[in-house]
């Protein structure tokens, strides 16, 4: 469906999901069926977090939320793998908001760097439950060098949605810098994302 970016920006966002899931045949009624997923979910934080937790093969509205949630997370990993130097922290956090901030269980994920900091590519490498997650150094140091990367930034989730690093946060970063030191390889920041602004642990002087 073609819609004009002026007159798209102007729907709200029922008409925008009934867009998203509307069925080719006609007849089919999409705005009943996009205002029954906002109902059931909760609003669409809660309807797009769903969505990237499972995607039920019978419900065809979420399979289309988690599509749409996968090719937003692309297009904006892409906009970091373009061959430039990571040089924008606005264009990261964007990309790590995109991905982690309403998931319901704790998610780690890394964005491997080469040597001029360009982005090789971004893994999602440990899930946990609503409160932590198991982190493997070496896991993750193992990825680097099958990589090729120079550097890394690791990030996760707090689904709590408050960002403050815990003291498990910080025994995991010194134990991810320290592992990876001795191949060489540098840990340039850590994020703990929640409901507001992620937290740098490089920022707060704590790698």
């Amino acid at each position: 469906m073609m819609v004009e970016d002026g007159v798209m920006k102007t729907r709200s966002d029922l008409e925008l999901l009934a867009a998203l899931i509307e069925d080719e045949r006609p007849g089919g009624d999409a705005l009943s069926e996009a205002e029954q997923l906002l109902l059931r979910h909760g609003g669409l934080r809660n309807l797009f977090s769903t969505a990237q937790c499972q995607a039920p093969a019978e419900d065809r509205g979420l399979r289309r939320v988690a599509a749409a949630a996968e090719l937003c997370r692309r297009r904006l990993l892409e906009r970091l793998t373009r061959g430039d130097a990571l040089t924008s922290p606005a264009s990261t956090l964007e990309y790590l908001q995109s991905w982690l901030q309403d998931r319901r269980r704790e998610v780690f994920t890394v964005l491997f760097l080469d040597t001029r900091h360009r982005v090789i590519t971004a893994e999602e490498l440990f899930q946990g439950s609503i409160d932590g997650a198991c982190v493997y150094p070496r896991v993750v140091a193992e990825r680097a060098l099958i990589l090729g990367a120079a550097a890394v930034i690791v990030a996760h989730n707090h689904p709590s949605g408050v960002a403050e690093p815990s003291l498990a946060d910080q025994a995991i970063t010194r134990r991810l810098k320290e592992a990876l030191c001795l191949l060489e390889i540098r840990l340039l920041d850590h994020f703990i994302v929640g409901d507001g602004e992620p937290v740098s642990m490089a920022d707060r002087g704590m790698l």
